[in-house]
């Protein structure tokens, strides 16, 4: 397998501000990527990309012809572009207007201004997704580990599926919300549950509390995906049975981590 380096990326960054593209080329020269083109608006850059894909986009939020989740959402509906690793760069705090990016399987999100720990962290993450690194197992194989995947949002179950396929897990299995899951359960055997938590009629803590109370597989190891970063929720969330929380976005390397803890004990 050949491992991928930050200098073999090809990236298109897209932001208004001519002043802030050239700070963020500078960055992105101290990772080693120098391979950079550039847009200023939603218009511009869907036409690179359409032209020359790259291996990475990294937008900027708001532009004179529209927001970076239009940008994300209309990449992610085409079929050459939906598996386009995109790193959002944003001085935005609010979760409730981080969380539609969240579910649309972006890389990374990074604040603005960024560090240069934040940038290596989401360079590193987009290598992760474009370098299959199969997880070694002793208690498993890893090819014929089944795994049940759920998230009412189809983007976050793409980008969770893509991240466990790089592992080297190919049995997966997707349910569209908890009810799906339940139905999911009630036919066949997982040995790994990997869901979200806010979800429409049964969410993730009741998905979860089904499993260890109801359920003929009580004792499979459950991953929680959230984007929910508040103490006494993520705690509340934890009583209900859950093995392990991952934060969204679904980082490859925290999942090797996570896997590794839940799978080899």
């Amino acid at each position: 397998m050949t491992t991928l380096v930050p200098a073999d990326l090809s990236l298109l960054l897209v932001e208004p501000s001519e002043t802030q593209r050239r700070v963020i080329i500078r960055h992105l020269a101290s990772e080693g990527i120098h391979r950079i083109d550039d847009a200023d608006g939603v218009k511009a850059a869907l036409a690179h990309i359409r032209h020359r894909r790259p291996d990475l986009v990294l937008s900027a939020l708001h532009f004179a012809d529209g927001t970076a989740l239009e940008l994300v959402r209309t990449m992610r509906s085409e079929a050459e572009l939906k598996d386009t690793p995109f790193v959002l760069v944003s001085s935005e705090r609010r979760p409730d207007e981080l969380e539609a990016f969240k579910q649309s399987g972006v890389a990374a999100i990074l604040p603005k201004p960024f560090t240069h720990e934040q940038l290596g962290l989401a360079i590193n993450a987009t290598l992760d997704l474009l370098s299959p690194n199969e997880l070694e197992l002793t208690h498993f194989d890893t090819h014929s580990l089944r795994v049940l995947v759920v998230d009412d949002s189809r983007m976050a179950r793409r980008h969770i599926t893509r991240v466990l396929e790089n592992l080297g897990i190919s049995q997966i299995t997707e349910a569209v919300d908890g009810n799906d899951a339940i139905h999911q359960l009630s036919t066949n055997m997982f040995d790994l549950v990997v869901t979200d938590y806010n979800m429409p009629n049964v969410n993730g803590r009741e998905l979860t509390e089904h499993i260890r109370q109801q359920s003929d597989q009580s004792h499979v190891p459950v991953l929680m995906v959230t984007s929910e970063a508040n103490g006494a929720h993520l705690a509340n969330i934890a009583q209900s049975g859950v093995d392990a929380i991952c934060d969204k976005p679904f980082e490859p390397a925290e999942v090797r981590a996570l896997l590794y803890r839940l799978l080899e004990q």
